[in-house]
């Protein structure tokens, strides 16, 4: 029984998380979002191309994938699923796991999708808040530092995991921040070969732009 809620919170996370919002803000303005700039559809390429509004939408609709996936869980009632069993915590760490997986390789765009960064920070947010705040502000402080986006993400990343570990978090929100941050910087790898080699591209609001 255990495993039924565990499984029904990581097919709605990642259903949530596959849902192409950048793909579909960009489409709506006439552009083909993998066709152009780093062929991304996450909202830096979306700001990139179309511009500051359509990027900042497809932040905020991403990050509300994941919180909605890590939410959910923790406020509808799974005890009639788990006999009495209150794992609430676990389905919306598991939710925010299909979500960062479903907005990684949607299953609506044969299984690309973005980087992650801004579906798990909405996550984050519910799980993490402090832990979150501390990596958010390591972001922009990087990014207005360098412009460089990949880098800020990357640092962010590796601040969560150990604000999250500094501030006492539970063993299982600890295994998810580390999770997460080496997922994203996984997903960053080529964006780090970039960053070592000076080929890097720094922040452009908006025209096509070469991968970063």
């Amino acid at each position: 029984m255990l495993l039924t809620p565990l499984f029904i919170a990581l097919v709605i996370g990642y259903l949530l998380g596959s849902l192409p919002f950048g793909y579909l803000v960009a489409r709506a303005r006439g552009v083909n979002i993998f066709e152009v700039g780093s062929r991304n559809p996450g909202a830096t390429n979306v700001r990139r191309v179309c511009g500051a509004g359509p990027g900042n939408l497809v932040f905020a609709l991403d990050a509300l994938k994941g919180a909605v996936s890590a939410l959910w869980p923790l406020v509808v009632n799974v005890a009639p699923l788990t006999q009495g069993r209150e794992i609430g915590g676990q389905m919306a760490v598991i939710g925010l796991v299909g979500a960062l997986l479903g907005h990684s390789f949607s299953c609506f765009t044969k299984f690309r999708g973005g980087k992650g960064v801004a579906t798990s920070a909405g996550g984050l947010v519910v799980l993490l808040p402090w832990a979150t705040l501390i990596a958010a502000a390591v972001w922009v402080i990087s990014f207005y530092a360098t412009r460089y986006v990949s880098l800020a993400s990357i640092l962010a990343a590796v601040a969560l995991a150990v604000a999250t570990f500094f501030l006492g978090a539970a063993t299982l929100l600890l295994i998810l921040a580390l999770l997460i941050a080496g997922f994203v910087i996984l997903r960053h790898r080529s964006n780090i070969v970039r960053l070592l080699n000076g080929t890097e591209n720094k922040f452009v609001k908006k025209g096509a732009a070469p991968k970063s």
